[in-house]
């Protein structure tokens, strides 16, 4: 009896492998650790919810990037080793909980809850340590790869959980040093490592798959905005563009920039040039803090313009926003051909969305945001018709 249940047991344990040839797609796990994430997202836009200043947006940035990362060094550990086992499952269903963590003391992580949120990032840290230790056990070829992951994530682990115990702020420049080591991870492993290659049809799929959790930000914002107006008639007008914007930054990235980005890495493969996984990988974090500012910044200027005009922070942090988020569009479009690839769209759009901020407010800021993000869709989807931006489905 015990011999058969020991048997069925090793059963359910695959050993991690490389990825990269297998046919896959985002599992229903990773969908549900993605929520956990979202919710760290949202509390972490708080910071800035709450102040609409300089110092609320450098505060949210910081929040944002260390959530970001977090969700993206474990997709990459899973793009490539993932084989859905019941060890693998455990381990992410352990980091999900760190994330909670993580979630629950976002909003402190700049006081008293300091503590708890480097807790949080350094169990995330340990367990993907030994998610690569259970790789470079099982994947010898791929080792040269393993080791800056191993390294880095090891390093920033450990200092981030020393943090726990010295004196804030002093505890956030090892915060800060702990996530630059681990930034310089992938292009360190991508130059050693091309027996590790990306899985190609997944990544583009995970990191849309977050996108579109985070744009869920800009739609909550319209329904949040209506309700603390109590439905005032001057929000609900200001509600309608602002729903558009959400719309015309989906439409963009699904059906032009991200398209165009997937196709770039589809079409190079497995050997794809290193620059491209990298700049595909970080243009995804402008791009994400961009919509957490969109999102907030939507949610202010509909209760902001119920018969009044819009607050500068409310206006500036919706544009910062918006530019964050078409910088990062047209680094995922030069992919396909360089800058000049979006020259036209979004290049132009930048300056006439930072021009909007400065020309008008109220309402009206919204429905020019609107109208510009509307016509940068129609040029971006002529252009993929006409054969001028070859795009894959995202």
């Amino acid at each position: 009896m015990l011999a058969s249940l020991l048997n069925r047991w090793r059963g359910l344990v695959h050993p991690p492998r490389i990825q990269a040839d297998a046919e896959r797609s985002a599992t229903r796990l990773e969908l549900f650790f993605d929520l956990a994430f979202v919710l760290a997202v949202h509390q972490s836009a708080d910071q800035l919810d709450g102040e609409l200043s300089w110092h609320g947006a450098a505060v949210t940035a910081g929040l944002v990037t260390v959530v970001w990362w977090a969700w993206a060094s474990s997709t990459l550990y899973a793009n490539r080793f993932d084989t859905d086992d019941v060890i693998y499952r455990l381990s992410k269903l352990a980091q999900m909980a760190a994330v909670v963590v993580l979630a629950a003391a976002a909003p402190t992580a700049m006081g008293d809850g300091a503590w708890r949120f480097a807790l949080g990032y350094g169990v995330l840290r340990l367990i993907l340590v030994l998610q690569y230790l259970r790789a470079w056990r099982h994947v010898p070829d791929a080792r040269r790869a393993i080791k800056p992951y191993l390294y880095a994530h090891s390093a920033s682990g450990t200092l981030w959980l020393i943090s726990v115990l010295v004196p804030y702020p002093a505890g956030y420049w090892l915060w800060a040093v702990g996530v630059a080591l681990e930034f310089a991870a992938p292009p360190v492993a991508g130059q050693a490592g091309a027996d590790a290659p990306l899985h190609l049809e997944h990544l583009p799929e995970r990191f849309a798959l977050f996108v579109i959790l985070v744009l869920g930000e800009s739609v909550t914002a319209v329904v949040a905005g209506l309700q603390d107006s109590e439905w005032d008639r001057g929000s609900v007008l200001a509600a309608l563009p602002a729903f558009v914007v959400a719309v015309a930054l989906w439409w963009m990235y699904f059906d032009i920039s991200g398209a165009a980005a997937k196709r770039r890495l589809q079409r190079e493969g497995p050997q794809s040039r290193l620059d491209v996984h990298d700049r595909f990988l970080f243009a995804h974090l402008p791009l994400a803090g961009g919509l957490v500012a969109v999102g907030v910044g939507l949610e202010h200027a509909i209760t902001d313009t119920a018969g009044e005009e819009s607050a500068t922070g409310t206006r500036w942090t919706l544009i910062g926003g918006l530019v964050l988020y078409l910088g990062a569009a047209w680094a995922l479009q030069a992919l396909t051909d360089r800058w000049r690839s979006g020259a036209l769209w979004p290049g132009l759009a930048i300056p006439a969305v930072v021009g909007t901020g400065f020309l008008v407010s109220g309402t009206l800021v919204l429905v020019l945001l609107a109208l510009i993000l509307v016509t940068g869709v129609i040029i971006g989807l002529t252009r993929r018709e006409a054969g001028d931006l070859p795009t894959a489905d995202v």
